[in-house]
């Protein structure tokens, strides 16, 4: 949608964003999920897949056999990235102020509606 947010969530700082990657998927109604090498897991290829969403993401160096992607699909990723250069202009969310993840998350989700605007 334009590099505008769908849906968001947070994960506890040690864990990796991935882990949350089935749940997002759920609210993806597209063709295609560009994702950058961190998501290349099987877990995740094989959900897009049975949903029957193509997965433009480029393989991991540790994967052994490496999978093929769109490399010029894979260039409108930089969107996503231009987002999160638009939300940490915030300083609250930049610098995760908010002691609670709750009071967190509303904030990113008053940045993100303000993307919409």
């Amino acid at each position: 949608m334009h590099g505008r947010p769908l849906q968001v969530l947070i994960t506890p700082g040690q864990q990796h964003d991935s882990t949350v990657a089935e749940e997002l998927i759920d609210y993806v109604h597209a063709p295609a999920v560009l994702a950058d090498k961190a998501y290349d897991a099987d877990r995740i290829l094989n959900e897009l897949k049975e949903r029957g969403i193509r997965p433009v993401i480029p393989s991991n160096a540790s994967r052994k056999s490496k999978r093929r992607h769109d490399k010029e699909l894979y260039k409108q990723r930089y969107i996503v990235e231009c987002f999160f250069h638009t939300i940490k202009r915030w300083r609250r969310i930049a610098t995760r102020y908010e002691k609670t993840a709750t009071s967190y998350l509303g904030f990113l989700h008053l940045v993100c509606a303000l993307a919409w605007i």
